[in-house]
């Protein structure tokens, strides 16, 4: 059963979700979501207690003084951490992958294993665009235009829009996470600033086993973002390997929920983080 509740963290106050028992499990989602694209998840792996909080300025989360950046968003998850689930395995899905590998760097002692979908540690010029476009239409406050937007960038995130996803279905549920948009602008400045600050270069100060996993058809974080990644935690002193989920596009949990939950499964039993 998933149980609802928030926590004081960083001078805002977060909503989480929290369901099972056993070793601690923190779920990070992406841009444009919040903690409920877990929710599958948390409803069906056993073995494991999973808490799954609202970034800042997404879902139920406010938004406090936000500063546009992944460091910041990762001292949010290492106060989670500390605050309400102690030590644990963090996950991540696109930004969430990046705020997690963040974590790991800096803090060996409280993420004892990482797992990233779909994640990037650095962005080129052409995402820039992309999210500086975004933070504009939040600035000017047109959020049919914005609504419109997410539209097709939710259509461009899959592999198949004529199967069983509900373009519009998601898109609304991404609409209601990101709220008035101002937190979704914060996380997006986050990501655009990864162009000049790479994450790549503090990969090197891993510790723990991470688990890449990459989707086939995924044009926002291409395979070539996954070399990278790979290529940074080689120089590390940690265990890493890499997955990818087949006919699948950058929302792989949306289009691949099952395959996505095996590979979570199966990356916390490789890390001795419970049993399913």
């Amino acid at each position: 059963m998933l149980v609802e509740e928030s926590v004081r963290v960083n001078g805002i106050e977060v909503r989480y979700r929290v369901a099972g028992d056993g070793p601690a499990v923190v779920l990070v989602h992406g841009l444009g979501e919040d903690g409920g694209a877990w929710g599958r998840q948390q409803r069906e792996i056993v073995g494991w207690r999973t808490y799954a909080y609202d970034l800042r300025g997404h879902g139920g989360s406010g938004i406090g003084a936000a500063e546009g950046s992944i460091g910041q968003l990762r001292d949010d998850l290492l106060e989670f951490v500390r605050l309400v689930s102690g030590p644990a395995v963090c996950v991540g899905f696109s930004l969430g992958g990046a705020v997690v590998l963040a974590a790991a760097a800096a803090e060996p002692e409280l993420v004892r294993g990482a797992v990233v979908f779909g994640t990037s540690t650095v962005v080129g010029k052409a995402a820039v665009e992309f999210y500086e476009e975004r933070i504009r239409l939040v600035r000017a406050g047109d959020r049919q235009r914005l609504a419109d937007v997410m539209r097709a960038d939710t259509a461009a995130a899959l592999h198949r829009t004529d199967g069983d996803v509900e373009v519009d279905a998601v898109t609304a549920r991404r609409m209601a996470a990101v709220g008035d948009g101002v937190g979704y602008a914060n996380a997006a400045a986050a990501m655009a600033g990864l162009r000049e600050r790479p994450l790549t270069p503090a990969l090197a100060d891993i510790t723990c086993p991470v688990v890449v996993v990459g989707a086939a058809q995924d044009a926002f974080c291409p395979r070539k973002a996954a070399e990278i990644m790979m290529d940074g935690l080689r120089g590390a002193e940690c265990e890493v390997r890499y997955e990818e989920i087949p006919e699948a596009g950058h929302l792989m949990n949306v289009e691949r929920p099952v395959e996505v939950t095996d590979r979570l499964v199966a990356a916390l039993e490789s890390m001795g983080a419970g049993s399913a």
